[in-house]
């Protein structure tokens, strides 16, 4: 019974669309009608701007971390692992959004893993920054970081369910950036640029096409 109620508050903080509430309640912008069309926070960017997609992250990685200490608290490790797996799949699949296509679950995965995992999460917080600020491209870094979270969790000594979940979770993520993979290949995916400004970060943009010869 307690497993069957971590599963329900991790499904149903995890269904919190926080991408899609923050910019219309401040913009008043539809941020299904952007860009990829999720609720996550790198779309969020793209129609609203970059203070919002980071607000939205925060409150996204919050969410996992909510789920996965409810679960430790009612039903311990195990608990905690399947409540913030139930997060994820929420925010993926939102019930506040008639089960459509929410997010990707990089943030709230992150959420999650913080609470399980804090010294390979807070590592990967710092790959992914990296990564992001020398490549531009948001899915590189989220790729690359799903890979890694699971390895330094298991360097670190994490228990084997955690070590278990945040593999899943990393597959589940990858899985959700199919899409990102076929950009990157083809060399169209969409890359931020940043302004001199703090917190005015552009919109991604779309790779140019070459001059014609």
């Amino acid at each position: 019974m307690k497993f069957l109620l971590v599963i329900a508050a991790g499904y149903l903080l995890g269904s919190i669309p926080w991408g899609l509430w923050l910019p219309r309640w401040s913009k008043g912008v539809d941020v299904r009608k952007h860009g990829s069309g999720n609720v996550g926070a790198a779309n969020v960017a793209r129609a609203a701007g970059t203070r919002w997609a980071i607000a939205v992250a925060l409150l996204d990685i919050s969410k996992g971390s909510a789920a996965a200490l409810i679960g430790l608290a009612v039903a311990g490790a195990v608990g905690a692992v399947v409540a913030g797996a139930a997060a994820m799949v929420g925010h993926y699949r939102p019930l506040f959004l008639g089960f459509a296509q929410g997010g990707k679950s990089v943030a709230t995965g992150l959420g999650a893993a913080l609470a399980l995992a804090p010294l390979a999460a807070l590592c990967v917080v710092a790959i992914w920054t990296t990564l992001f600020i020398a490549t531009r491209y948001s899915s590189i870094a989220s790729l690359t970081s799903s890979v890694a979270l699971p390895l330094l969790a298991f360097s670190f000594g994490a228990p084997a369910p955690v070590v278990g979940f945040l593999t899943t979770a990393g597959l589940a993520v990858i899985v959700f950036h199919r899409k990102n993979v076929v950009r990157l290949i083809r060399g169209t995916e969409n890359r931020f640029g940043f302004s001199r400004r703090p917190w005015d970060w552009r919109t991604p943009r779309a790779p140019q096409a070459p001059p014609p010869s």
